[in-house]
């Protein structure tokens, strides 16, 4: 059983940064794509970045090109999302998932993440 665990949010004003980490306790993390999505009230869950096992093949959803930067260490089995120039609509519980059956592209649909984690709280003032 894989188990994902984020760190890293909290409170931060607009224009600040934060840096989420997801850590796996599975042994064939390295083998996983691995994503950040995200579910702010009254929305729908939604993808934020993924990237593959290689670190070489990375997908940024529009809204976040630019100021986010996801990355990944596979001997520490953890994945990051460096989040710059945030704005309140960044505020949302975000979580990272593993996708255990890559195929040749990115998912960016919930249902196509087999593993995910509790979630961590990011909050952006104004």
């Amino acid at each position: 059983q894989v188990q994902l665990v984020e760190s890293g949010g909290g409170l931060v004003q607009a224009g600040g940064s934060l840096r989420l980490s997801c850590t796996s306790s599975g042994r064939t993390f390295s083998s996983y794509a691995m994503g950040w999505f995200r579910l702010a009230p009254g929305k729908e869950r939604e993808f934020v970045a993924g990237i593959k096992w290689s670190g070489g093949n990375i997908l940024y959803a529009d809204f976040v090109k630019g100021r986010f930067t996801i990355s990944r260490d596979n001997a520490k089995n953890t994945v990051y999302l460096q989040m710059n120039s945030l704005k309140p609509e960044d505020t949302a519980v975000y979580y990272c998932a593993a996708d255990a059956l890559p195929l040749g592209w990115i998912a960016t649909k919930t249902y196509e993440y087999e593993y995910w984690g509790q979630g961590t709280q990011v909050t952006v003032s104004s």
